[in-house]
């Protein structure tokens, strides 16, 4: 057993999972390794013990039953047709204003978010329902890309989000006040990239023309019809789950089960429910929650180690001399999971940062509930910032060559939007009741 400074230990330890992260390796290999190698330099053959007792305890956490069945829940609403239906819809009432077709795209993914919560599956679908309509109409493709992303990564923060039910178990919080706490802060996010892309379109007007008036030539009353076949099937999802949770009648693990069934009810009514949907369906589901939980055990190893070294102390002492105060301090937080946003996923983000960070939380005197959700909205610069920027690189892989989108154009797109986030986390910092109205509303 080697002894070292805990300040030593602690740039050894953070220093490997970079070095482990940039030579692209997997998250949860990187993690998991750095953890027991360093344990077992530093603890001894004790962290062989400790070990299996962390993993089993984060396995027998019962609301984390929530992860699968919400990410079920999530590929049959992707399987279901939905999001056709709906971007069709909003197309039509959309499409006649500057910047129509790129508001519907925003509006279509904060709808499907309390539907789907899985970021790959909702900005995919989005891109291939909404980009091609947009850049045959001549948007801009930095606008076009730009809304697409930033669309569709709202679902990993309006509930329900498989997010907050990891980070719930994690910080000792009510995952059903994160949910209703982080609802206005997405409904916030999306009114400002709405209210970007409608004044940007009336300033350059050659960036979001309107539709042609005969491709809107619907008579009214079918307008009506056709909004309410595409409103009414994600609505009645958000109310059996959201609902059930706001008004106390299910916890979010039961919850995440009635969603789970609203979602087969759902394409089975669409008759896009077979063997074949099913089958691929419960796959994917099996692929990312194994993805989730086997960086969820290295993260385990990480922090146990991280934690019994004393560098959770080492990390608190750092941010609490920062200047400023207590707003120096939190300031400090925030740029370090921005600066961890560009190179690490945001599941090894939680899973390290939120047991070192939620006791400096404590001792700031911050609001339990209000600082978490700082750190979520936070996150959703992650996906927008290279050079580890999912929605980038989704986007990029599914843009097809007669499209004319490159790398620079998504990269130029997603930058207003990640300054909105910042104008959001701005927001909710001089107005903490944007987060924490409606979990104080919540009925017990």
């Amino acid at each position: 057993m080697v002894e070292l400074s805990p300040e030593l230990i602690t740039i050894i330890m953070f220093g490997g999972l970079l070095l482990g992260i940039l030579l692209g390796y997997p998250l949860a290999i990187v993690i998991g390794g750095v953890g027991m190698f360093a344990g077992f330099m530093f603890l001894g053959p004790m962290v062989f013990k400790m070990f299996p007792l962390r993993i089993l305890g984060f396995m027998s956490d019962y609301i984390l039953l929530a992860v699968p069945l919400f990410i079920f829940m999530g590929t049959m609403m992707e399987a279901s047709g939905t999001a056709e239906k709906l971007y069709g819809a909003l197309y039509l009432w959309l499409g006649g204003l500057r910047g129509g077709l790129a508001i519907a795209t925003i509006l279509m993914g904060t709808i499907l978010a309390a539907c789907v919560g899985i970021i790959a599956a909702s900005t995919i679908m989005m891109g291939l329902i909404a980009l091609p309509s947009m850049i045959q109409r001549g948007y801009s493709r930095d606008v076009a890309t730009g809304s697409v992303c930033a669309g569709g990564t709202l679902g990993i923060l309006i509930p329900p989000s498989v997010m907050l039910v990891i980070y719930g178990p994690m910080s000792s919080l009510s995952v059903g006040k994160l949910m209703m706490g982080a609802f206005m802060p997405g409904l916030l996010l999306s009114t400002l990239y709405i209210s970007y892309i409608g004044i940007r379109c009336l300033i350059r007007r050659e960036d979001g023309p309107p539709m042609p008036v005969e491709e809107r030539a619907v008579p009214f009353g079918k307008k009506i019809a056709i909004l309410l076949r595409g409103l009414v099937p994600p609505v009645f999802i958000i109310l059996a789950v959201l609902g059930s949770i706001f008004f106390g009648i299910a916890a979010p693990t039961e919850a995440a089960a009635l969603g789970a069934l609203a979602s087969v009810i759902l394409a089975a009514s669409y008759r896009r429910l077979n063997m074949e949907v099913f089958t691929k369906s419960m796959l994917q589901t099996l692929r990312i929650t194994c993805m989730a939980f086997l960086i969820g055990w290295g993260a385990t190893m990480f922090t146990g180690t991280f934690l019994r070294v004393g560098g959770g102390e080492v990390v608190t002492n750092l941010v609490l001399a920062m200047p400023g105060g207590k707003w120096g301090a939190f300031g400090v937080i925030m740029f370090i999971i921005f600066i961890l946003g560009m190179f690490i996923d945001w599941l090894g983000i939680l899973f390290i940062m939120v047991p070192i960070v939620t006791p400096i939380g404590d001792v700031l005197g911050f609001d339990p509930i209000w600082f978490a959700l700082m750190i979520c909205v936070n996150l959703q610069m992650s996906f927008m910032t290279p050079p580890f920027a999912y929605a980038i690189f989704f986007v990029k892989g599914i843009s097809k060559p007669e499209w004319g989108v490159t790398t620079t154009h998504i990269i130029k797109g997603v930058i207003p939007f990640v300054f909105l986030i910042v104008i959001g986390l701005v927001l909710c910092t001089v107005f903490p009741q944007i987060i924490l109205w409606l979990p104080g509303m919540m009925i017990k």
